[in-house]
This record gives C-alpha cells, structure tokens and sequence, in this order.
C-alpha cells in the first residue's frame, strides 16, 4: 500500500526472509525442529552489510533463499539506489544495528487470532497436516512472538493496527515519507535544522533579492516580508500555554500563549534588520546585541556586546539573515553560553545560509536549533555565500557604495522595546 502510493518515487522493499541463515547438514536433518522464528535463524550480519550499502546509496545483491530446501539458491535479485528503502520482517527490530539505520520503524499490530489464521491458510498451500502444524505453532511461533517480537514495539516510532486495512494510517506514514523527501540533504544529517518550505511567492521575492540589479526600495521591502516569515515560523518552535480570553460578541474564546521568557539578540549589523520584525511579532520584547568585528583574529573578534541581565533565564532567538563559514554565530553561541543561556533555549534565524556555516554551527551545537530559509551552494574564495545576495547588511541599510556610517549607540537591552 505504501509503495503504490509511492509510485513516483524510487522505493527498494527488502524482505528479512530472504537472509534465512543457511543450514549445516546437522540441522539439515531435523529441519522439521528448527526454531524458524528465533532471531539466531536469520543472517543479520549479510542483512546489515545489505541496508548499509542501500542507505550509503550502493546497490547490492539480494540474496534468494529456497525455504523448502533451507538454503539460497539463485539468481540474486540487484537492488539499486533507491529514493526510500522499506525493509520488512518479523524481526526487524531485534538487533539494534539495525535500528539505527532506520528513519521510521513501524509496527504492524495484528491480532492472534488473525496471526494464526494466516498461517494456517499457508499451511494448507503447502499440504502439512493441522496437528504437526498446530504442534510447531504453540512450541516455537507463539513463544517466539511473545519473547522476541512483541517486546520489539518499544523500539517503534509508530505502531498500526489492523495493517493494510488501515488506510488513514497508511496515509499518514506516506505524507511524512514525502515531507522527508522533500526536505534537504543537510535537514536529514542535521535534526536541529529547520528550512522553511518555500512557495512560488517566496521563490520570486528570493529571485528578486538575488538579483543584483534590484533597487535598494524593493530589497527592503521583499528582505522585510521574508524576515517575517522566518521570524513567525521561528517563533513556532518555542513551546505554547492554553490561554481563555473574552471575544468582542462576549463568548469564550481559547487561545495560546508564550509560556516562556523571551528574548532576541541581534549580531550587528545585518542582524539588526531583523529586530523590527520580531518586535512587530512580539511587543515589547527585549533585544540584546552582539558586535563581531570580521576582520582580526580570523574573523572572530568580539567588539561589544549588550544583554538582558536576565539572559540566562530566557528562551532566545538569535538574528543574523546570512550564515556564511559560521564563525562569527559560533562565537556569538560561545558568549551566550557563557551568559548562562542554555544551548537548547537557543534558536539562530537566517535567510540564507551556506552548507559550511550549518555544519560548523550544527556539529559544534547540536542542542539549538537553526532555522533558515535557503540554503546556498558554498561559499567562494573570498569566504562569500554563493549565488548569494552579496553584502546583506549594506544593501538593506544602503551603503553599498561604501558609505560609512557611525556605529550609534544602542539602548539598553534590559529596557523594553515600549519604553525606549
């Protein structure tokens, strides 16, 4: 069901009972003994070295296995590179090797009744007699299902009744595979990182922003809706309490509402562009900032910094549009840390971002969260984001001319926004 839902997509279906492990001439003998369903009768080790290879993006070679004869046979089935990988099998989360490969482990939850009921439409295909089949069932099937496979639902992210009967399950898994499939590369090694899905209107105002003959009027207007939209989708990540208020016509209305402390920290300049948004989306909040001046001490030397007193006890959002090699936001975290600010509080809001700075913010902090619009091909010799929008500080504020401007003082970042 899923496969056919997932027809535009490149899926390889592996069966764990195709890594039967072969038997030796002893067990050969008294095969009609064997314990079928115990985890030490499949190969897990050619299993592991298969679903390695395919996650690895290899193809491999399937083994077939001839389950009257108890041995594998040929041909072997090539498995190419494949966009989703589904391995299924009544002991897929017995060994934990194999878990851990697993992006989404699913449990199909079926009752006895039904179990048996298949097996005995099975035996009959292959003409056994009931008593040697209902022998074999209660002293190795049903004990096995109890100590192996019943237990490995703790292991399970989602766990569906009445399996392929089940269709609004089945469409849930398939939205989720698809919501992955779409997601970049770097979101799959990186779960603190968060790139916002983009639209036809987000496209044209991004197009717009890259292009360099864009006037400084449109720039800010398209960079000041874009800031928006990261800001909000940044605020969704922070956690929400139930609040009742009274509506105008007198009836209850239940809302939510912040249930945290919150607080912003710009790193100056571009970072400051995206101040008037988040005061826009939050009244009166508090703003610190961070000044890192790019030049001495491989670009990370800290000038200035200015905070609320009570940082460390507040949930953050840090601003900065670019995310260029990442050592300036590397040092800004460092800070704040320093501050008191826990790593998981932290959440960093870009417009763009190259992949050198995410891998550089996200192995050094993998508690915060990276939340990002675009993310670029690399960055140039000149440490540069490209195709990049250029210098994103002086083209919002308008001094890509090479005006200088005096650094103003800042107010207080312990005062509201309301009463500055």
């Amino acid at each position: 069901m899923i496969i056919s839902q997932l027809r535009d997509q490149r899926v390889a279906l592996v069966n764990q009972d195709l890594f039967y492990r072969v038997l030796n001439e002893e067990e050969l003998k008294h095969a009609r003994d064997y314990n079928f369903d115990h985890p030490d009768s499949f190969d897990m080790e050619c299993l592991l070295d298969c679903m390695t290879m395919l996650k690895q993006r290899k193809s491999v070679d399937i083994p077939s296995f001839n389950h009257k004869l108890h041995q594998r046979c040929a041909p072997v089935r090539k498995v190419n590179s494949s966009d989703v990988i589904i391995l299924e099998g009544i002991l897929v989360f017995h060994d934990p090797r194999l878990c851990e490969l697993m992006n989404m482990k699913i449990f199909v939850d079926t009752d006895a009744d039904v179990r048996l009921g298949r097996r005995i439409r099975r035996n009959r295909v292959q003409d056994q007699d009931m008593r040697s089949f209902l022998d074999k069932y209660y002293k190795f099937v049903k004990p096995a299902y109890d100590e192996f496979i019943s237990p490995s639902k703790k292991h399970a992210d989602i766990i569906v009744p009445h399996g392929g009967d089940n269709h609004v399950a089945i469409n849930l898994v398939v939205q989720h595979i698809r919501v992955k499939l779409g997601e970049h590369d770097l979101c799959k090694i990186y779960p603190n990182l968060y790139v916002i899905n983009s639209s036809f209107q987000r496209k044209g105002m991004h197009t717009l922003q890259y292009r360099n003959e864009t006037s400084k009027r449109d720039f800010v207007s398209y960079a000041d809706q874009l800031i928006r939209v990261v800001v909000e989708h940044g605020l969704g990540h922070l956690s929400f309490t139930e609040k009742k208020v009274i509506s105008p016509t007198g009836s209850l209305h239940i809302g939510a509402d912040f249930c945290e402390t919150l607080c912003g920290v710009s790193i100056i300049r571009s970072g400051e562009s995206m101040e008037n948004a988040l005061r826009e989306c939050c009244k009166g909040i508090k703003i610190g900032k961070i000044f890192i001046h790019g030049d001495g001490d491989n670009g990370n030397k800290l000038i200035n910094e200015n905070l609320p007193k009570d940082i460390s006890n507040c949930h953050l959002l840090l601003l900065d549009p670019v995310l260029a090699t990442g050592n300036s936001a590397v040092q800004a975290i460092q800070l704040l840390l320093e501050k008191g600010v826990q790593e998981s509080n932290i959440i960093f809001l870009n417009l763009i971002s190259a992949p050198q700075g995410i891998h550089m913010v996200c192995k050094k902090f993998p508690m915060l969260k990276i939340v990002t619009l675009e993310i670029d091909m690399a960055l140039n010799e000149e440490f540069r984001v490209v195709p990049g929008i250029g210098e994103f500080g002086e083209r919002k504020f308008g001094t890509e001319d090479g005006t200088q401007t005096a650094l103003r003082s800042t107010p207080d970042a312990n005062e509201t926004d309301s009463s500055v």
